[in-house]
């Protein structure tokens, strides 16, 4: 008996990375290879990097040694940001086979079955294609994402994205369209539209709103999430197609920061009322629309008075969940070259006054929703508990007899568990 070639994983940083690993598991899958956990010994590591600040890259170099450690036979395969970020340090390390870098990603199957046959292949002579993944059948994840957009143009003082990611370019409507039929055919029940800057999608003149609404068209038990979002990447309109049924009232807008001031030395595309005024909007037609974001903390100049509005916005804005970055000198990019930069010990008690407004505001949206029903994507079921998310992105834990996941059922949340992470409660309708 044939013994199959073992591959594991290991993903840092976005949603988008999230995807892409996902699509090599089908890659390497379809191709013969048993896929094992992360942690387990393999004859391949893909280690999927992130590079956005100074403790992704951290976070990406001790993933690296480790699995060059436990697998020194193996093949260590590094891809993602940091790939492009750091490729000649990087291609120097001698426990890492190939650096792979993000518009050759697609490939990588392809480069680890030459390297078996003996046909070796240098990642830099492969072809690259940014959509050239397989459609997700084998995930770990329940859910599953469609990439619409890589790239950005933005050009934000603090972002190396960019030159990583390279220039945004939009993934063709009817190949989206293909792509999420495929998904849906494969038993996928929930799909999230994914990309560097996805408001920024445009194929022939057809918008991000566009191809979400020809997504939500398209036949099958199945709802729609978007991932983070810019706050200028789409109509004053947009928050009419969440009235759709299969769109969930869920969106992870970046803000970044609620002062003006800093918005503009951010050289972020909108400012903090029309922010607000976004909000609101929303709120207005859905009242119970979940919103989370993105807050930097510590960016050059950011004064006492600029935190405060920061502070002030989230409150009124009443996010669910602040994910918090303290600012992170990045080397070739303007933020770093600013003056006033602020020190560590004024990041981190500022990024604590967040992360309690955050768990704050967690709590009170969670009991703002008790009593309401939600339809729950069952993810695991174990001791006749069943856990999942909810169309607001909530997770939601209920008791079932039917030990069955990766399906629908309508709950009635009763309350949630007393703890920092909390999970709301329900019954079966």
């Amino acid at each position: 008996m044939k013994v199959l070639k073992t591959v594991a994983f290991k993903t840092l940083g976005c949603r988008l990375n999230q995807f892409e690993t996902d699509a090599l598991v089908t890659g390497f899958h379809n191709a013969g290879y048993h896929v094992v956990e992360g942690d387990e010994k393999a004859d391949v590591t893909v280690i999927n990097t992130c590079t956005v600040t100074n403790q992704s890259d951290q976070k990406s170099r001790h993933t690296i040694n480790h699995a060059a450690a436990k697998n020194r036979d193996g093949l260590v395969v590094v891809t993602g940001c940091m790939a492009d970020n750091y490729k000649e340090k990087l291609e120097g390390q001698e426990q890492i086979t190939y650096v792979v870098d993000n518009d050759r990603k697609s490939q990588i199957v392809e480069l680890v079955n030459g390297h078996f046959t003996g046909e070796i292949i240098h990642p830099d002579k492969m072809m690259g294609d940014r959509f050239g993944f397989d459609t997700v059948q084998k995930s770990l994840h329940t859910r599953t994402s469609v990439k619409i957009q890589d790239g950005c143009d933005n050009f934000c003082t603090f972002c190396i994205i960019p030159s990583v990611r390279g220039r945004a370019v939009s993934r063709p409507v009817k190949d989206v369209l293909d792509n999420v039929r495929r998904v849906v055919d494969n038993g996928f029940k929930e799909v999230v539209i994914t990309g560097v800057n996805i408001g920024r999608y445009d194929d022939e003149g057809l918008t991000f709103e566009n191809v979400v609404e020809q997504v939500l068209e398209l036949p099958g038990d199945f709802r729609v999430r978007i991932s983070s979002l810019e706050p200028d990447g789409f109509s004053e309109d947009f928050h009419q197609l969440f009235s759709h049924p299969k769109l969930a009232p869920h969106l992870h807008l970046c803000l970044q920061s609620g002062s003006g001031e800093i918005l503009l030395k951010m050289r972020r595309m909108y400012s903090a009322n029309y922010f607000m005024e976004t909000v609101e909007r929303f709120r207005k037609a859905i009242p119970d629309f979940n919103f989370t974001t993105d807050v930097i903390v510590g960016f050059p100049g950011e004064t006492d008075d600029d935190f405060q509005k920061t502070v002030d916005f989230i409150r009124e804005a009443k996010f669910s969940h602040v994910h918090t970055f303290r600012f992170s000198r990045r080397t070739g990019t303007r933020a770093d070259r600013m003056k006033e930069q602020v020190s560590g010990k004024v990041m981190a008690e500022r990024s604590e006054v967040i992360r309690k407004i955050s768990e704050e505001n967690r709590h009170a949206y969670m009991h703002s929703m008790q009593g309401k029903e939600q339809r729950v994507l069952i993810e695991k079921v174990a001791g006749g508990m069943a856990s999942g998310y909810g169309e607001h992105y909530m997770p939601v834990a209920f008791a079932v007899e039917d030990p069955t996941t990766n399906r629908f059922e309508q709950v009635r949340l009763t309350g949630t568990t007393p703890s920092a992470d909390p999970v709301m409660q329900g019954t079966l309708i």
